[in-house]
C-alpha cells in the first residue's frame, strides 16, 4: 500500500462515524420535533465544523462576491453545512464533495430537511471527477490539513475552476516548528496532519495558476472565538444535543479545546484566503 493511501485511511478512521445517520436523525428529532424545514441557525451546532461556525461561513461567503445563480465546488463538504448556507442565502448552485461516505449521507439528509437543492458526491479532493473550467468559485473551509500533497490539491482546484474563477479558503496553520497539542479535530496524531506555513499555502497556490484577491489572518478571531465559546459553556449556555461530539465522539471537546489552546499558544494560526484564476489560463 502507498504512504497516499494509508493516509487516505487513517483519515478515514478519524473522521469514520458508525450509524451516524440515524444518530444525527435521533437528535433532530429530539431536538425539533414539529416538521417545518430548518434553517442554517438551527443547524449549526451540527454542520458547521471549522472555528468560528457559521459567522465564519458568513464572513467567507460575504468576501468572495458570490452571485445568484452561480457554480459553486464545496470541497470536503462535511455534512453540508456551508454548501446549504450558500444555496439558500446566494442562490447558487453547490455540489459538495467529501471522502467519507457517512458525511454525504447526512449531509443528503441534513438538505432533505432545509427542503433545498444541493448536489452531493463521495469524491477525493486529489482526484477530482470533475469536467474542466465548470465551476465559477471553489470553496474549502478546515480540509486541506488533512492534505500532503497540496500543490495536487490546489492545481485540481484551479482545473475545474472557469477562468476569472475564485477560489476561497479557510484553513488552520503551521506557524514555527513547535509541536502541536494532540488530538485536534482533524488528527488525533501527527501522522494525518499537514499544516502549511502562510508564506508556504502562498507559493504553493502561486505555483498552481492562482493570483491573490485578499489574504487575512483570523488567529485573533479565531482565539477571541475560543475564549467566547469557553465562558458560554461556563455559564451552561452553549449545550445543545445536537453538536459535533455527534460526529467525532466524546473526544471531540478534547479536540476543540487543544485547537484553541494550538491558537492561543502561538502553535498554530489561522488564514482566510481567496484566490483568483487568471481569465487567461485555460485548459
Amino acid at each position: 500500500m502507498s504512504n497516499a493511501s494509508k493516509v487516505r485511511e487513517a483519515v478515514g478512521r478519524h473522521y469514520g462515524a458508525g450509524e451516524l445517520a440515524h444518530r444525527i436523525r435521533q437528535a433532530l428529532q429530539n431536538a425539533h420535533s414539529d416538521t417545518h424545514p430548518l434553517n442554517a441557525a438551527e443547524l449549526a451546532p451540527i454542520d458547521q465544523f471549522h472555528v468560528g461556525g457559521l459567522a465564519a461561513t458568513k464572513e467567507m461567503a460575504e468576501a468572495l462576491g458570490l452571485r445568484a445563480g452561480a457554480t459553486v465546488l464545496d470541497i470536503g463538504c462535511g455534512l453540508g453545512g456551508s454548501a446549504r448556507f450558500l444555496a439558500a442565502n446566494y442562490r447558487c448552485f453547490v455540489t459538495g464533495i467529501d471522502p467519507n461516505e457517512s458525511f454525504i449521507e447526512v449531509a443528503r439528509l441534513l438538505t432533505q430537511s432545509t427542503a433545498l437543492d444541493v448536489n452531493y458526491e463521495l469524491m477525493d479532493a486529489l482526484d477530482l471527477k470533475l469536467e474542466d473550467n465548470g465551476f465559477d468559485f471553489a470553496w474549502t473551509q478546515h480540509v486541506a490539513m488533512n492534505i500532503r500533497d497540496r500543490a495536487q490539491l490546489y492545481a485540481g482546484v484551479h482545473r475545474v475552476l472557469k477562468p476569472g474563477g475564485r477560489f476561497a479558503m479557510y484553513d488552520v496553520t503551521a506557524v514555527d516548528e513547535r509541536a502541536l497539542v494532540f488530538p485536534v479535530p482533524w488528527a488525533r496524531t501527527p501522522q494525518i496532519s499537514f499544516l502549511l506555513t502562510q508564506q508556504e499555502m502562498r507559493e504553493s497556490l502561486r505555483d498552481a495558476g492562482f493570483a491573490e484577491v485578499s489574504w487575512i489572518d483570523q488567529t485573533a478571531s479565531g482565539t477571541k472565538w475560543f475564549d467566547e465559546q469557553q465562558s458560554l459553556r461556563a455559564m451552561g449556555e452553549s449545550q445543545s444535543s445536537l453538536g459535533l461530539h455527534l460526529v467525532m465522539g466524546p473526544e471531540f471537546p478534547t479536540m476543540a479545546a487543544n485547537l484553541g489552546r494550538n491558537l492561543k499558544e502561538g502553535r498554530a494560526g489561522l488564514v482566510q484566503v481567496i484566490v483568483e484564476k487568471s481569465a487567461g489560463d485555460e485548459i
